[in-house]
């Protein structure tokens, strides 16, 4: 009659004595917890817990600002609309993503704002740098026209050109395309993000990061004297 309850005991006090077995896994959202907590803070107006986010994020809002408009003191005016929008509007902040996700929103809307304010040199269409099919499904261009022109490429590598050609069609890109296109090519960001950030699905972002690179693609050949078909 006494080994039933001895025998519980042991079974309760084994999991939490023995060496061997593998310890329980931290909290995997436990940083997202923190910075809830001060967001929760600065929505009272907790001055220090302000400043200690702006130490956390303040470059690498200011990287991805600088990745979109391409202009140092733009970026500069993102940063300090960015981050008094956190000040201002942290209410708006309600938890149901990582507070990371929604900053970078906040990041994303403040760039495109300034892109769109820009006008460019002129309309390009994107139809005139894209390549060209058949119906059956076969490319249609001059015979030739598709050349390997990678050595071209690494050449320029090496120098400003490539940089500026690259950034000269970068800026012919719609405001959101440029942005789906430096977030994810320089910025690593996955389309998941992206399409959260900027209000897209994931199937638009593919799609709009795929015509956007063709449009880059054409505009390299074309510097390099290649058709862009």
């Amino acid at each position: 009659m006494t080994v039933d309850p001895r025998g519980r005991e042991r079974r309760q006090r084994t999991p939490q004595g023995a060496k061997g077995l593998p310890q329980p896994k931290a909290p995997t959202r436990q940083p997202d917890a923190e910075e809830r907590l001060l967001v929760e803070r600065v929505k009272a107006k907790d001055q220090r817990a302000f400043e200690t986010l702006y130490r956390r994020y303040c470059s690498r809002v200011y990287r991805h600002a600088m990745a979109l408009v391409g202009i140092a003191a733009e970026a500069e005016e993102v940063v300090q609309e960015v981050f008094l929008t956190l000040y201002e509007k942290a209410k708006t902040f309600r938890g149901e993503a990582a507070f990371s996700t929604w900053l970078y929103r906040l990041t994303v809307n403040a760039a495109l704002t300034r892109l769109r304010r820009r006008k460019r040199s002129r309309e390009v269409s994107y139809e005139d740098y894209l390549p060209k099919y058949e119906p059956d499904g076969h490319h249609l261009g001059p015979e030739g026209s598709v050349v390997d022109w990678s050595q071209d490429v690494d050449k320029l590598l090496a120098s400003k050109e490539l940089h500026r050609i690259l950034r000269q069609a970068l800026d012919q890109l719609r405001p959101v395309d440029k942005a789906v296109v430096m977030l994810s090519d320089l910025e690593g960001v996955p389309n998941r993000e992206i399409g959260k950030a900027l209000g897209l699905s994931v199937p638009a972002v593919k799609i709009r990061l795929h015509r956007a690179r063709l449009f880059l693609r054409g505009k390299l050949a074309v510097s390099f004297g290649h058709s862009p078909y």
